[in-house]
């Protein structure tokens, strides 16, 4: 066995690493949450969560109050069965977003545990399909960003090698959409994938016609142009066009990508491990979307997806957008367009406690 003797958790705020905006908002804190776990051989697992700004101290008070103390004196070997246990002991609050954003904390922390156990990365663990993927980029696309700036940072992924690059939507009119949109393609010529991304800002009938006026810059994506829960409306809007939707970022179980995916209101899915409630959820999702012969290509957390969308077969892209430098000691690893997948056992991510104990708030 290996007896879980401690499990703590804490709360870290990092500073964004450039100014971030989409149609709904800024993004201008990360509240990192960190869970710990400890067992009696001496092994240590380290996990952890994040909100935009708002709510961390609500997660870590779920944390603390309720699920750690569940995990001591058990097993961390059974994943799949203390997952379950931590689900069902706050039915009262599932499925939401704080629950959720506890349990990938937790999750994450055994799984990091699994993976050191056996000596070997996540990505192998976890199904190790292939090294390394695609990468696309986020970070040159912000909607307060002028036309010549997209153009800048579109032409610098390009020179990188990088496979696309996503732009972000919602101004007043579909017009200038347009305009940004049409100079990014412009810029970066026909062979780079160009996505974009609306944040739920629109609905069924504005997406249906923005997507109408987006046709001619030949988009690989149209992401969350709908609030989440809205899944008719997906629904209608891929019937009215040959852009694939992709949704996942903001759905906190795997149910909602189910309904999703069995309307057909969904092409690509972009399963966030922070927001589905850890790895354990995270697979499973992107196993249903492969029955379903549709592609994973992650939200955000790019030093963690990167394992996780190596693993499996259904993986298609990365999306670049760093956020943990302030506290880690080493980057993910980019290579001809590609991020690859660490080789170190765990996670694969080079935390620095010291840095993370700087930025400590609880």
């Amino acid at each position: 066995m290996a007896v879980i003797v401690k499990a703590e958790a804490f709360l870290v705020n990092l500073e964004v690493e450039q100014t971030r905006v989409d149609a709904v908002q800024a993004f201008l804190a990360q509240e990192t949450l960190f869970v710990e776990v400890s067992t009696d051989d001496g092994a240590v697992g380290l996990g952890y969560s994040y909100t935009i700004g708002t709510g961390g101290s609500a997660v870590l008070a779920l944390l603390k109050d309720h699920l750690l103390p569940r995990l001591v004196g058990k097993d961390a070997r059974l994943i799949e069965g203390l997952w379950r246990d931590l689900f069902a002991s706050t039915r009262a609050t599932t499925v939401g977003a704080i629950t959720s954003l506890a349990l990938a904390a937790v999750d994450t922390a055994l799984w990091d545990l699994r993976c050191l156990r056996a000596g070997e990365p996540l990505w192998r663990v976890a199904g190790g399909f292939r090294p390394r993927v695609p990468l696309y980029d986020t970070e040159g696309g912000w909607l307060h960003l002028t036309t010549d700036e997209l153009v800048v940072g579109a032409k610098a992924s390009v020179d990188a090698g990088w496979g696309g690059i996503k732009v972000k939507v919602g101004k007043p009119t579909a017009h200038e959409d347009l305009e940004r949109l049409a100079a990014v393609r412009e810029a970066i010529g026909p062979r780079v994938d160009l996505m974009v991304d609306a944040n739920q800002s629109m609905t069924a009938a504005e997406a249906i016609r923005r997507a109408a006026a987006f046709a001619p810059v030949n988009l690989f994506w149209f992401e969350e142009p709908l609030p989440a829960d809205d899944v008719s409306g997906h629904r209608r809007l891929a019937e009215s066009t040959t852009i694939p939707i992709a949704v996942g970022e903001s759905m906190y179980s795997i149910s909602q990508f189910r309904d999703y995916l069995e309307r057909g209101a969904a092409s690509i899915v972009q399963v966030d491990v922070a927001r589905i409630g850890g790895i354990t959820p995270w697979l499973k999702v992107a196993h249903l979307a492969e029955s379903f012969n549709v592609e994973v290509c992650p939200h955000f957390l790019m030093e963690l997806h990167v394992s996780l969308t190596a693993a499996i077969p259904n993986g298609r892209y990365v999306e670049h957008i760093p956020q943990l430098r302030a506290i880690t000691t080493a980057e993910m690893t980019i290579d001809t367009g590609h991020a690859v997948a660490p080789e170190t056992p765990g996670l694969g991510i080079a935390w620095d406690r010291n840095a993370m104990d700087d930025r400590r708030v609880a």
